[in-house]
């Protein structure tokens, strides 16, 4: 009777982020952010012991960490390799770029400005270097920039910057064993064969109505993902990857694709959104505000001081340059991952791990909210029949959602 109730409220919560994102015109991801932080904060103190309002019983994790795996699939699905051809410098520039300039900066503001121990320190250069390819593809699925060679480039370089992210968090806190290695294989093998293997399965057993190829898809989205998470990396980088060499499959099955979004944007991505948002403690900002502003402003500040000249050196306009630094400069999935391995290991303290996850929250929401406000180029928009001419018919366009 709880999973059922539970269950409810936060669907509750969910239409009411739906709502939210109509009437204020933003992006639903950052909506069910707002509502779930909102609701925490309220909750709390109301009824202290429901403060997480079950955020951290077992079937709601899976349902979020399934969310961020599927829509990262999405995500990777959307980058078509025909699509950013002759930008792959670009691509590695700025995403490089992305996560280097804010490691080496929000690293050193809490070693030297807060006084941080030294693994505290490059423990938060990790959380705060990422940008979320969760909150940006779910933007750009939105706006409808997923469909045009602007959005598909700047989506790459997310991917390069949490690659980045990733191993930097390997290197530095996590030992290479053997289970890393029996990773990398596993997964090179499976990424090689993929394509040819899911080319033969779905045109011999394809198009059913027991919807076969979504079960296909997440039976490999599973398997190196616990092989992922068994290796000590996190099963977000090979649902990224498995996307990436699927994407010219996908893209002629544009049903396949809406059902995917319907599965991931309609039961799951809720769950994680909500969640991140639920995340945060206010309390802990209000005692700590300084700490928490500094490192704000540290992430924006490098984020901002890396991206926009790489994105100006790479020939971009002006409002290309802001608007791909705005959402450079967003962060959630492996920020939030990263302050939680911290914490678990004893690197962070749990003041410490508020400050960076609300950090982390407030990165996903205000540049994400600025951008589109003040920086949105319409003109890829506009122009994306053109880059495009076999675009599938509109009905196959995502929705306003």
């Amino acid at each position: 009777m709880e999973i059922w109730l539970l269950g409810t409220f936060w669907f509750l919560l969910a239409l009411v982020a739906d709502f939210l994102s109509i009437r204020l015109k933003i992006a639903v991801a950052l909506s069910e952010i707002l509502v779930g932080l909102l609701t925490a904060f309220l909750i709390g103190i109301w009824l202290p012991e429901y403060s997480n309002f079950g955020s951290d019983v077992p079937w709601v994790q899976f349902l979020a960490g399934v969310g961020a795996v599927l829509l990262t699939f999405l995500a990777g699905a959307e980058l078509d390799p025909e699509a950013i051809k002759g930008k792959i410098g670009e691509v590695l520039l700025i995403g490089l770029v992305g996560f280097f300039a804010p490691f080496i900066g929000c690293a050193a503001i809490a070693y030297y400005l807060l006084g941080w121990s030294l693994m505290a320190s490059l423990l938060t250069g990790v959380a705060l270097s990422t940008t979320s390819v969760a909150v940006v593809y779910a933007v750009m699925l939105e706006l409808g920039f997923n469909k045009t060679r602007f959005g598909k480039t700047v989506l790459a370089a997310c991917f390069v910057n949490d690659l980045a992210t990733v191993l930097a968090l390997g290197f530095i806190f996590s030992p290479f064993t053997w289970k890393s290695v029996v990773f990398i294989v596993v997964a090179a093998i499976v990424l090689i064969i993929l394509p040819k293997l899911t080319r033969y399965t779905f045109g011999r057993w394809g198009h059913r109505h027991s919807e076969q190829e979504a079960k296909y898809l997440f039976f490999f989205l599973f398997g190196l993902g616990y092989l992922a998470f068994w290796s000590g990396s996190e099963p977000v980088l090979p649902a990224y990857l498995l996307g990436m060499v699927v994407a010219s499959i996908l893209e002629k099955d544009h049903l396949l694709v809406k059902r995917l979004r319907a599965i991931s944007f309609g039961l799951l991505t809720p769950f994680y959104f909500l969640r991140a948002g639920a995340f945060v403690s206010i309390p802990a900002i209000i005692k700590a505000p300084l700490m928490f502003l500094a490192l704000f402003v540290a992430k924006m500040v490098t984020k901002g001081v890396g991206v926009y000249p790489a994105a100006k050196l790479s020939n971009y306009p002006e409002k290309d340059a802001i608007y791909t630094t705005l959402l450079m400069s967003t962060g959630l999935t492996f920020g939030t991952i990263s302050a939680l391995y911290g914490l678990s290991h004893q690197i962070i303290d749990q003041t410490q791990y508020s400050v960076i996850v609300a950090t982390v929250i407030a990165s996903a929401i205000i540049p994400t909210l600025i951008a589109n406000a003040f920086f949105l180029p319409k003109h890829h928009l506009e122009s994306k029949g053109k880059e495009y001419p076999d675009l599938p018919p509109k009905e196959d366009q995502p929705d306003s959602r």
